[in-house]
């Protein structure tokens, strides 16, 4: 399993990113096909009062770097990144590693 990591740097009006990220930028990224799983979590520093160099961490994964690439290279991934720079005021950093889970993540258990 790949996974791209997207790290968004604090935005100057987080009222905004947060608006504009889950009204316009979600509905966009949902039209890419392929992806086998996608996370999303506001960063928390692990010292309170601390605040964490990130303000958000996405993550989109597929089977492999190539498919991963495919998804971005499709019409719907090139509409999804040429969207960023439309909120992303603190900047932004991809990243991309394999994963090997060694406890896997379940909901009931």
């Amino acid at each position: 399993m790949t996974r791209l990591t997207v790290l968004y740097g604090h935005p100057t009006d987080p009222a905004a990113f947060d608006r504009y990220y889950h009204d316009v930028h979600v509905p966009l990224a949902r039209r890419m096909r392929g992806l086998l799983g996608w996370t999303i979590g506001k960063c928390e520093s692990a010292t309170p009062g601390e605040r964490p160099p990130y303000y958000l961490i996405v993550g989109l994964y597929a089977a492999s770097r190539a498919d991963l690439d495919a998804i971005l290279a499709s019409p719907e991934g090139q509409a999804a990144i040429a969207d960023v720079p439309n909120f992303a005021t603190g900047g932004v950093t991809f990243l991309f590693n394999d994963e090997d889970v060694l406890i896997p993540y379940s909901l009931g258990g």
